[in-house]
């Protein structure tokens, strides 16, 4: 499974990287805000998005909302520093299969936000 990492703190993706592919995951690329995020979508055609909520030039719902239909569209789970409780119904709302706090991330919590789709069979 390819996920491409989208957060605006270099630290945070050296780490996040480091963890995913240590769970057997292929990360194929990161972006650090969300124009770049897109054009790696469109270049990568990632089958995850891990996706920062605060990004310096828009916010992870509306990068989600962007990227969700068609067919080729990738799963997009939100991640952020915050409790998911701070973000309230727009979490809920949100064009994304999941939240994860970042602390929390591991390659557990994204195959259980993932289901069926981060199954390595």
């Amino acid at each position: 499974m390819s996920v491409l990492i989208v957060d605006d703190h270099a630290m945070f993706r050296v780490r996040a990287r480091a963890i995913l592919e240590a769970a057997g995951l292929d990360v194929i690329g990161e972006a650090e805000d969300a124009a770049s995020a897109l054009a790696q979508v469109a270049a990568l055609h990632p089958d995850v998005v891990l996706l920062d909520i605060q990004l310096p030039d828009e916010d992870g719902f509306a990068v989600a909302e962007k990227l969700d239909g068609g067919a080729q569209a990738p799963a997009v789970v939100l991640v952020s520093t915050r409790d998911a409780l701070d973000f309230g119904s727009k979490l809920r709302n949100a064009k994304a299969l999941g939240f994860i706090q970042k602390d929390d991330l591991s390659g557990t919590t994204l195959r259980e936000i993932l289901g069926d789709r981060g199954d390595p069979r």
